[in-house]
């Protein structure tokens, strides 16, 4: 039992103040309710429901399905409470209770159960579940474009974790993890987990390959280029987008062959030079090159910058079968900085780097919810909030703004109604969205 003056007290800068927990029923996270509106709506949950596969003879007889565990733990990414641990504080929270149609959330332990039953096929319906539902998204805004932003990031690790390893790039131990976004959505429309001392372009081919080949059959009218950095300058990568009828631009990494095609751009950029030494200058240029582990010519795009009030020039070449000019070419590739954004966004927004489980299936697994927890935020932003201030936001600060709210549970005969502040700032932008959830043409 509490003491009087635990459950009473007042503060000694003012002592006409007097707190307590007897407020009732409240929850801080009531804007979930939003994204709950909106998982009806495409059919979030329910499209994870039908197709997890999780081998476990004993799923009938379990409380908290496999299923639920899924959702439960994408929520609560949402939400901002990243780790398991974090399930024992919300086991009856009244918003994760009634979003989840639950009367108490899976705890810490079942998590930890559920991470120990999750297999390489598990890894793979997940992925057919981030298809099926970026399917969905696409009958509601289908693109015209699409830019495969391609990269590997770190995700640091701690401890006795298999797969993590040394890698002299980030100068630490950890998974080095495949990841590619639509450069013009920010949707992550594959991730993958690697060991921490795999190359940035290994088994590249097979990652992006499944993916060129179903977005040519399924969206044949949808233009499809791959963006990536010199680390996946590979001739492999190459001749898969040339065969899928895919444009690709990728920098290649300079040597004395690439140096001496490039000289008479480089002669252009001495007479620049020659007539106005300190200002800066740019010259772009073109040519066909073919190395020697390359099957064919093809087009080389040239930059070649002088900073200004320095000496050296700066050089960057681009392999591309692009038709643009090129300096369209090196504009367009430059762009794909903005994948590193989404990169943060995932790291900071939804802890995505935070690899928590010694067995490597199961953080390969927890990798695959955090892309489906990433893509449900951005594409309740991308399609709820496209005409609030709110769009280009962060999901820390949606958090703050839009889901950080408090509230009251009221039970009545026929409704249960959720009091929502009365001071909020955002009750317009809040009845907005809930408004533009209605008419989304799912």
């Amino acid at each position: 039992m509490l003491s009087t003056a635990a459950s009473a007290s007042c503060f000694l800068y003012n002592k006409k103040i007097k707190i307590n927990f007897e407020g009732g029923n409240l929850t801080s996270d009531a804007g979930l309710l939003l994204y709950k509106e909106f998982d009806e709506k495409i059919g979030f949950s329910k499209t994870i429901k039908e197709n997890i596969d999780v081998k476990d003879p004993s799923a009938n007889a379990r409380i908290h399905k496999n299923e639920d565990i899924a959702i439960q733990r994408i929520y609560q990414r949402i939400a901002g409470y990243e780790t398991d641990d974090n399930a024992d504080e919300l086991r009856h929270d009244p918003t994760f209770t009634n979003v989840l149609e639950k009367k108490s959330l899976a705890s810490q332990p079942t998590i930890s159960r559920f991470n120990n039953r999750v297999s390489g096929e598990t890894v793979k319906s997940y992925q057919q579940i981030n298809e099926l539902l970026q399917d969905k998204v696409y009958s509601v805004r289908m693109p015209e474009h699409i830019i495969f932003d391609i990269d590997s990031t770190n995700f640091q690790t701690y401890g006795d974790q298999y797969g993590s390893d040394y890698n002299s790039h980030y100068s630490s131990n950890g998974y080095h993890p495949l990841l590619m976004f639509d450069g013009l959505t920010g949707d992550l429309i594959k991730a993958e987990l690697r060991s921490g001392n795999v190359y940035t372009s290994r088994q590249v081919v097979r990652f992006i390959g499944p993916v060129l080949k179903r977005y040519m059959n399924k969206y044949p009218y949808i233009t499809r280029v791959i963006r990536g950095d010199s680390g996946f300058a590979t001739p492999e990568l190459y001749e898969i987008s040339e065969q899928l009828d895919t444009l690709y631009a990728i920098r290649l990494k300079v040597n004395s062959i690439l140096y001496k095609l490039s000289c008479e751009f480089a002669n252009e950029m001495a007479k620049l030079c020659k007539r106005d030494f300190c200002s800066h200058h740019v010259v772009y240029g073109e040519f066909m090159y073919k190395a020697s582990s390359w099957k064919k010519e093809r087009r080389v795009v040239v930059k070649i910058e002088k900073p200004e009030d320095q000496m050296c020039y700066n050089y960057t070449f681009i392999v591309t079968n692009m038709t643009l000019p090129p300096e369209s070419v090196v504009k367009f590739y430059c762009n794909r900085g903005t994948m590193e954004n989404f990169i943060k966004e995932g790291k900071l927004g939804l802890s995505f780097d935070k690899m928590s489980s010694t067995a490597f299936i199961a953080n390969a697994n927890k990798l695959q919810e955090m892309v489906l927890a990433y893509n449900f935020n951005n594409w309740f932003r991308n399609l709820c909030l496209d005409k609030t201030p709110m769009k280009d936001m962060t999901i820390e600060t949606i958090r703050t703004k839009l889901i950080k709210i408090a509230a009251k549970i009221v039970k009545g005969g026929r409704y249960l109604k959720f009091k929502l502040c009365s001071s909020c700032p955002y009750k317009e932008d809040f009845f907005n969205i809930l408004n533009g959830i209605a008419y989304i043409p799912i």
